[in-house]
């Protein structure tokens, strides 16, 4: 590492999270006096608009053949979450983005938001059932209509406990979950494949992990842990990387072990569980943390994040067919250097939700449009990785 990021206030840095607090990350907040003290929310819905996209459009080439990929400013309204916006999760259901927890300086959150990303509205839900504790840096998966929660914490509290929240009845519920339970964890990442939630590495305060576990979610009322056991090297422990399921693979990007910030990128077949390091070109090393990955077609979109030296706004595209990155600018106005945000694709577009540069925490959400190009094999493309 070159440089370390300064803490920006607020207490002890990320690093806490993977065991070492020689490189602080991101401020840790403050503890609230009771996790889990009861809130009652007013309702905040806003009521229904005509489905409308909004938001400027990408300016193609009269034969639709543009390659540009054009950032601005999405023109939001309704109820904003502000500054929780720092290490939260947003899942998309349906053309809804539903936003969990994060943190500012102070303190995490419990609070749920809906964006559409349709009409760029956010609304706050009331929402019934057992909330989770306030959070940052869980995870939110997918399954079906219901998002499952697993781990996270906030400031030296580290969760092992799973939520899920039906996001038709809008009723959170804390299932019984049989089997061995994983350490403790925050920073890590999780990927839905065949009924099972595959988790990943992240963070336990003491040192940072690389093990693999599956909670089995074919009955979303009962749940069950299992670790696995995998061949082939194993990357390094790790958190603050990213994952992304492609086929049958699990795609892991960059992360720090708490000291080194990594450029690597690892396959994990799902179907074998063998681990494979894809070979790319680090003459121009690409080492990431707290940055995002977004499958668009056949390539991952990696925005932001930090270098290992200081906080950075570059888009990089990397083609899952090649693999190996490919340069490719942008138009419009970029985000500015930030990680900690969230990212997901909808409706051709990527959205981008909130982060920090250390110093600043952003509330406001950027859209990146993409051309046709980038989508032919957006539902059905396999990586094909030697092994």
């Amino acid at each position: 590492m070159n440089s370390m990021l300064e803490d920006s206030g607020g207490g002890q840095g990320d690093a806490d999270d993977l065991g070492l607090n020689a490189y602080p990350m991101e401020p840790d907040p403050v503890p609230e006096d009771s996790a889990n003290a009861q809130v009652d929310l007013p309702s905040r819905t806003l009521g229904t608009l005509q489905k409308v996209q909004n938001g400027p459009k990408l300016p193609y080439d009269t034969d639709g053949s543009s390659i540009d990929l054009y950032w601005s400013k999405a023109p939001v309204f309704g109820v904003n979450p502000s500054s929780t916006m720092r290490s939260p999760t947003v899942t998309l259901v349906d053309t809804t983005a539903w936003l969990f927890g994060g943190c500012d300086d102070n303190e995490s959150s419990r609070d749920i938001y809906c964006f559409d990303t349709e009409t760029l509205q956010w609304s706050r839900p009331d929402t019934i059932g057992e909330t989770p504790p306030p959070s940052r840096t869980h995870t939110a998966t997918l399954v079906n209509r219901n998002i499952v929660v697993y781990g996270g914490g906030q400031g030296s509290t580290f969760y092992d406990s799973t939520y899920v929240l039906d996001t038709i009845t809008r009723c959170w519920s804390r299932p019984p979950v049989t089997g061995p339970t994983p350490q403790a964890r925050r920073a890590h990442t999780a990927v839905h494949y065949q009924g099972k939630i595959y988790i990943f590495g992240g963070g336990n305060g003491k040192s940072a992990l690389n093990d693999l576990w599956t909670l089995d979610v074919s009955n979303i009322t009962k749940l069950h842990w299992q670790e696995l056991e995998t061949s082939g090297r194993k990357p390094k422990h790790r958190g603050y990387h990213t994952a992304n399921l492609i086929g049958n693979a699990m795609i892991v990007v960059g992360g720090s072990d708490g000291k080194d910030c990594f450029d690597d990128i690892w396959c994990l077949n799902l179907g074998t569980l063998r681990w494979t390091k894809l070979l790319i070109d680090t003459s121009v090393p690409h080492c990431r943390l707290s940055h995002s990955s977004t499958q668009v077609g056949s390539y991952l979109f990696i925005f932001g994040g930090h270098d290992g030296t200081r906080y950075v706004h570059d888009l990089l595209l990397f083609n899952l067919a090649s693999l190996a990155f490919e340069p490719r600018g942008t138009l419009g106005t970029a985000p500015s250097a930030r990680g900690y945000h969230a990212a997901l694709l909808a409706n051709g577009r990527l959205f981008l939700f909130g982060g920090t540069d250390g110093t600043t925490q952003f509330d406001e959400v950027h859209l990146l449009d993409a051309p046709p190009l980038y989508f032919p094999q957006v539902t059905h493309f396999n990586i094909q990785v030697p092994e």
